[in-house]
């Protein structure tokens, strides 16, 4: 039996069928061609009324398209008419404003020329200046130098200023207060004894009566006696050879009349240690002995000689003692021998100083001195020449003190010279707040060093913004010397035998330029050899315990 959708199926193929047969039979007959060639025709005849009326469209819009091209054509040619007007108005400006630019060119030109001459002018005036200016520096720095920022002595500077007191005051009167012990002056053994009687008024009088005690006043004078022995003894003479004999006499009783040790001691130490003339002396040993004992100028002249004569042995020994130190001072000064300079290097070491004369300085001037054999640790100012003896040094951190105030004044626009005058302050107060037992805290002086460098980093970078100029160059120097020899700026850090300053060889040298100052020129350089081998002498007698006239005058004797 068929089912419902086999049904539908042959349902749609019948009349599928049927309908193509009605087609087939439409075709055979010829009706289906006339119908569809009806509907060609008319629907060519649509085509060609839509073609007429794009025609008509398109005529238009080609009529459109020229009036258009003839407007834009007349439109460009209007532009460019007026375009080239402008153009020529445009090249006529721009010939004007060529024209106006070469005139302001060659005018800018000349300018050029002016302001190329002013501008050198007005560099060669600034060079000037800034000559003028330096050179005013090194003047007044010149001026102002003294002992606080130079190596000039203090006594060299005529108006010092007054020294301040920063204690604040008491309001108390000066001298001895209450209740503080006084110091009376000593009391000495009577030479004489002298009884003054009471007043009678005191004695008769009954409203009077002793207490037991005396009153004991003294009287000191000093008196020059003068002992003068006499030495006698027979002569004989030899009846064959006639020779002339007596007996031995005693050493130093050569002449007529001799001078026995204390008086060569007397005028020795008046000439030599307290700076008095030749003159002043022999009239002074005239007035102290009433005019008995008159001394020549030649005899005082030539104690030195004589003393240094008689110490050969204590020169020997001090010379040996300076080679053993482990630290020894030394410095040189000047002085005029016949109007010539002549040079004086002391070489100290605590109570041992030695004095050597020389003609020149340098290499020449330290033969045969302590320095030529010396292996220990130099402390000096910066000559040199030193640093070819020894084996460490040390510079003097006084004048190196001075002189970065001296770069602190006239370097105003720098600070680098401030920071290190500080900390060289700080590290000498940290070296001498270290007592005998204290040890150096290494930590704290690879500080005080790392300080040190950085000081001078900073040095540098302020040089290269700014360069020294060409009359002052004190402070650039101080830093490149700082430098260079900055072991030798440190080395009291890493050894406490080092002193900070060789202020013990400038007091030395001190007792010399005052010996010089009172002679103004020596005579003779052999004159001046035997003062310095006496001043050596004498400042080792003088740090002995023993009276320095006695042994002066042991010597002599």
């Amino acid at each position: 039996m068929m089912s419902d959708a086999q049904f539908e199926y042959m349902t749609d193929l019948q009349y599928t069928n049927k309908h193509l047969k009605r087609r087939i039979k439409e075709f055979e007959s010829g009706e289906k061609y006339t119908s569809m060639r009806a509907e060609h025709k008319r629907q060519l005849a649509a085509k060609d009324r839509e073609n007429k009326k794009l025609k008509l469209q398109l005529a238009v819009a080609e009529r459109a398209i020229i009036d258009n091209r003839n407007s834009w054509i007349l439109t460009i040619e209007e532009s460019g008419r007026a375009h080239a007007k402008e153009m020529r108005a445009k090249d006529a400006r721009i010939k004007e404003l060529y024209e106006r630019s070469l005139k302001y060119e060659r005018l800018y030109c000349d300018l050029l020329d002016i302001v190329k001459e002013m501008r050198s002018e007005l560099y060669a005036v600034k060079t000037e200046l800034e000559d003028e200016k330096e050179k005013a520096v090194r003047l007044v720095a010149q001026l102002k130098r003294d002992h606080e920022n130079s190596s000039i002595p203090s006594s060299e500077k005529v108006n010092r200023k007054k020294i301040t007191n920063s204690r604040e005051s008491s309001g108390k009167k000066p001298g001895a207060q209450p209740g503080h012990k006084g110091h009376s002056r000593k009391r000495h053994e009577p030479t004489n004894i002298i009884e003054v009687p009471p007043p009678a008024e005191f004695v008769d009088n009954p409203d009077y009566y002793p207490t037991g005690n005396i009153i004991v006043k003294q009287l000191v004078n000093i008196e020059m006696k003068i002992i003068i022995d006499e030495y006698r003894t027979p002569e004989y003479r030899h009846r064959l050879s006639r020779c002339i004999v007596y007996a031995k006499l005693p050493d130093g009783v050569v002449n007529d009349v001799n001078y026995g040790g204390s008086v060569k001691a007397f005028a020795f130490l008046l000439n030599n240690h307290c700076n008095v003339s030749i003159d002043k002396t022999r009239t002074f040993l005239s007035d102290l002995t009433g005019g008995i004992l008159e001394i020549s100028n030649g005899m005082i002249n030539g104690l030195s000689k004589e003393f240094s004569m008689k110490t050969q042995d204590a020169q020997n020994d001090v010379f040996s003692k300076l080679l053993c130190v482990p630290v020894m001072g030394t410095d040189y000064t000047s002085v005029r021998v016949n109007g010539k300079l002549a040079q004086v290097l002391v070489c100290a070491a605590g109570d041992v100083a030695m004095y050597n004369a020389s003609e020149h300085k340098g290499h020449e001037g330290l033969k045969g001195t302590p320095v030529e054999h010396y292996l220990g640790t130099l402390l000096h100012d910066h000559d040199k020449t030193f640093y070819s003896y020894g084996k460490w040094h040390q510079e003097c951190l006084a004048h190196i003190l001075r002189y970065l105030i001296a770069s602190m004044e006239y370097e105003l626009n720098l600070t680098w010279s401030r920071l290190m005058w500080e900390l060289v302050r700080e590290m000498i107060h940290y070296r001498n707040s270290l007592g005998e037992e204290d040890d150096i805290d290494v930590e704290t002086v690879e500080h005080f060093v790392e300080r040190y460098l950085t000081i001078l980093e900073t040095a540098r970078n302020e040089y290269e913004y700014e360069p020294p100029g060409k009359y002052y160059k004190d402070g650039y120097n101080l830093y490149k010397r700082m430098l260079k020899y900055k072991d030798s700026h440190l080395l009291f850090l890493h050894d406490k035998n080092v002193p900070t300053n060789n202020n013990h060889c400038e007091r030395l040298l001190r007792i010399l330029k005052r010996k010089a100052k009172q002679v103004m020129s020596f005579r003779s350089f052999e004159g001046l050899k035997y003062l310095c081998i006496c001043l050596g002498i004498l400042a080792q007698l003088k740090s002995g315990e023993e009276n320095l006239y006695s042994s002066v005058t042991a010597i002599f004797e």
